[in-house]
């Protein structure tokens, strides 16, 4: 019996050396055989420099000495990860429909349970555990529609509406929708630069075209059509371009577009048959004073035909404003001026993933269908929402200030969203030695700043910028004492560099 044995492995292990790289190391995937589209991802969000602040996180809990007692994250949009405090009346309703127990005790207000039976009276089984429709629960996207109209002051109609696990999710979606049969040329996908990583990150999975246009930072990052033009230009020789991404209020950047500035860009997405993404997952966050958000279906809408027919697939989240509830992984998108077949073809697409996470809806439902004046919960919610959009006004002109203060340092207003994205000088020196090490320069400088000062920032790199240039972007919602401190390291640290390296 052993003398079998012994011969049966020995034939395996033959095979094993037979059967090349695959087998070799016993191993169906390997990262030779690995999809190479998945190679193409990347994420600076989640990069590199994050995963070295977590390290030096341990390192500190086990008592290395550092010139810091904190790693300060500002990496990245996730405001309860940085302090801020969860809506009172949002979280009331999600644990209500949560554990219906709660609908009897008399420390949750009225209006709370009404929308949390409301939301449990549509769902099977009266739970939120049990699945949805693949688009969500009718109830919240007759929400999300009202919430629309009353935004637009145009009418919404509610079988547009797509709820998603986020934003992310829903753009995804519609991005495997724009790509090209096999053998044709590739979707084109026009994206700012500098961008949201999501974006770049999927156009590289699904093996579609990146069709970079540069943002104008003489000009507070707007889009300038002529920069359109030439990168559409250039991009048709390698690729067939289907659609115009447009993130406003902006990431990384933190810029607002003008009304003037979103009809040119409506009409070049027009003129050149493109449909518009519009991500609009920040426009609760508006700083800029006499400023306000225009969502593009408002503006499309209002100038009239041919554009108001135009196709527009818009998206928010719950995890953005004033909510900051990320983890709830609640959103939605609204699609008009879709053909029907493709239409059809969307809701199939949808319901190969089921449904969105209920309690998701449940938190998307709370932005789009808020307490109104007269309800119990109405004072506190608006002292809790004014508090958070007041403290990020604040934190915003601040950072702008700061970081136009220091020598070799350049930083536009932050007008919106959760970030600035400031212009760095980089001694040419440190350009030699980051060059040295394998690193992009501005990637070396934000390795420096976390080593010396805890901070944790995202290169401008890993968003895109014109060559030549340098930046990082840092969040703006750590609470105030933090960021005066993120501020003051910075500042230490950006002298000591640039004197270091010069």
């Amino acid at each position: 019996m052993l003398k079998i044995l012994q011969r049966v492995n020995l034939r395996w292990r033959h095979a094993i050396q037979l059967n090349g790289k695959r087998l070799k190391s016993g191993k169906v995937l390997t990262l030779s055989t690995v999809n190479p589209l998945v190679k193409e991802v990347q994420y600076a969000v989640r990069g590199p420099i994050v995963i070295r602040a977590a390290e030096i996180e341990v390192e500190l809990q086990k008592g290395v000495k550092k010139p810091f007692n904190e790693v300060i994250r500002a990496n990245i949009g996730d405001c309860h990860a940085t302090g801020q405090v969860p809506l009172t009346f949002l979280r009331q309703v999600v644990a209500l429909c949560t554990y219906q127990e709660l609908l009897k005790s008399p420390d949750f207000p009225d209006d709370a349970k009404d929308r949390a039976r409301r939301v449990l009276a549509s769902t099977r089984g009266s739970s939120i555990g049990s699945y949805s429709d693949s688009p969500g629960l009718e109830v919240i996207r007759r929400d999300v529609a009202a919430y629309i109209e009353r935004r637009d002051g145009h009418p919404c109609d509610y079988m547009n509406i797509f709820l998603s696990a986020g934003a992310s999710e829903a753009i995804r979606t519609v991005m495997n929708l724009l790509l090209t049969a096999a053998g044709a040329k590739p979707a084109g996908i026009m994206i700012p630069i500098p961008q949201y990583p999501l974006y770049s990150a999927t156009i590289a999975e699904f093996g579609a075209c990146q069709v970079s246009y540069y943002l104008d930072e003489e000009n507070k990052w707007a889009l300038d059509t002529n920069e359109l033009k030439r990168s559409l230009e250039e991009a048709k020789e390698r690729c067939t371009p289907r659609a115009l991404c447009v993130i406003n209020p902006g990431n990384p950047t933190g810029q607002l577009l003008s009304l003037e500035n979103m009809q040119k860009v409506i009409k070049f997405a027009y003129e050149n048959h493109l449909i518009i993404l519009a991500d609009e997952v920040y426009q609760d966050n508006v700083y800029g004073e006499g400023e306000r958000f225009y969502s593009f279906k408002k503006v499309m809408t209002e100038m009239g035909a041919p554009y108001s027919k135009m196709e527009l697939i818009s998206f928010h989240s719950t995890s953005k404003g004033y909510m900051g509830e990320c983890g709830f992984r609640g959103g939605y998108m609204e699609a008009v001026n879709i053909d029907k077949g493709v239409y059809d073809q969307l809701n199939k697409l949808i319901s190969v993933r089921l449904c969105p996470t209920v309690s998701g809806q449940v938190a998307m439902d709370c932005v789009a269908n808020p307490p109104t004046e007269g309800e119990p919960s109405y004072e506190s919610f608006m002292k809790e929402k004014t508090y958070v959009l007041d403290s990020l006004k604040t934190r915003a002109k601040m950072v702008t200030e700061l970081f136009n203060s220091i020598e070799g340092v350049q930083c536009n207003p932050v007008m919106g969203a959760m970030y600035a994205f400031p212009r760095i000088t980089i001694p040419e020196k440190a350009i030699e030695e980051a060059k040295k090490r394998g690193q992009a320069p501005d990637a070396f400088y934000c390795f420096e700043l976390l080593e010396e000062t805890g901070i944790c920032v995202v290169p401008g790199s890993g968003f895109g910028q014109r060559p030549g240039t340098y930046h990082f972007r840092t969040t703006i919602l750590p609470p105030t004492e933090k960021i005066k401190e993120l501020l003051t390291r910075f500042k230490e640290f950006h002298v000591k560099f640039t004197k270091k390296w010069e």
